[in-house]
């Protein structure tokens, strides 16, 4: 299968693009510089620009662009973190409805789309999109690919929870406290976190690609879902280290801001979609997950 990958420099983004190549897939990467190899094309998704040639056979067109959520959300890069979601899958959804050949169309969300704070209400792709800035951005970033889906493509938006791997951004965070000996949960640490192993992640990539019955929001995220308090006490022993320091949550509200939530809400998901058509985790639990991304 041919694949076309937007965002390809960030940590899922070249995970994903060995991960294609490693099973026979052929992946063009789309880039904003100047294409320094054949398998890359440029764009311009500010201007919503892409060459529709290098799209004409495409199988599959997956969008993971975006700026990183894990940094102070002041009012210019909140517009960032929304522009650089929207812009990308506006483009790339635009260009899909035009070709002939429609292809499958895959873009990245979140699983911050339920909203802040969830309690213990299980999450499905059924549940009700919810309130803060990031279930906004998740509503429009959706939202921008439906000119390909109105088109006749079918659309997936993959609703990821934090994905574990050694060099994960998000991942090598939530460890540093621990490798320094000062780890303990977030808040109450009652709170479901949503997490995976990055096998699990490309896996489910690949199982929504290939997959006909699916379509529209996809959970991914463990089949078990695991509050901070139990995924800190396994990151603690996986790591051999002490996990007797919590972190109030007015600490991490003042400051994080509202970004805390991402950490001290509570996010209860399940990946029934995955699960109903057949898709079986290789981690998944939290503790096989950690080990996976630790080896």
């Amino acid at each position: 299968m041919k694949y076309v990958l937007a965002g390809s420099s960030g940590f899922l983004g070249k995970a994903l693009a060995r991960d294609l190549v490693a099973h026979g897939h052929q992946v063009t990467r789309l880039v904003r510089r100047e294409p320094s190899q054949p398998s890359e094309v440029r764009w311009d998704p500010a201007r919503g620009q892409v060459d529709l040639r290098a799209l004409d056979d495409a199988d599959v067109l997956i969008n993971l662009a975006g700026a990183n959520i894990g940094r102070p959300w002041t009012p210019a890069y909140r517009k960032l973190i929304r522009e650089s979601r929207v812009s990308t899958t506006a483009t790339l959804a635009q260009a899909a409805a035009q070709l002939d050949r429609k292809p499958v169309f895959i873009t990245q969300s979140g699983i911050g789309g339920y909203g802040m704070d969830c309690g213990d209400e299980i999450l499905t792709e059924e549940s009700e999109l919810g309130d803060g800035f990031l279930a906004d951005v998740v509503r429009v970033w959706e939202g921008a690919a439906d000119p390909a889906r109105e088109a006749g493509c079918r659309v997936i938006a993959l609703r990821t929870g934090v994905v574990l791997g050694r060099s994960a951004p998000a991942f090598q965070l939530l460890s540093l406290p621990f490798r320094l000996g000062v780890g303990g949960r977030l808040g109450s640490g009652k709170q479901y976190f949503p997490v995976l192993s990055l096998t699990d992640w490309l896996r489910a990539v690949r199982h929504c690609a290939e997959t006909d019955q699916l379509s529209g929001p996809v959970n991914v995220t463990l089949p078990n879902p695991v509050t901070n308090e139990a995924f800190t006490k396994a990151l603690g022993k996986e790591l051999h280290r002490p996990t007797l320091l919590p972190i109030p949550s007015f600490v991490l509200t003042t400051l994080l801001g509202e970004f805390a939530w991402e950490l001290i809400g509570s996010k209860r998901a399940l990946p029934n979609a995955l699960l109903s058509t057949g898709f079986t985790f290789t981690h998944p639990t939290a503790p096989t997950a950690l080990t996976s991304a630790l080896s």
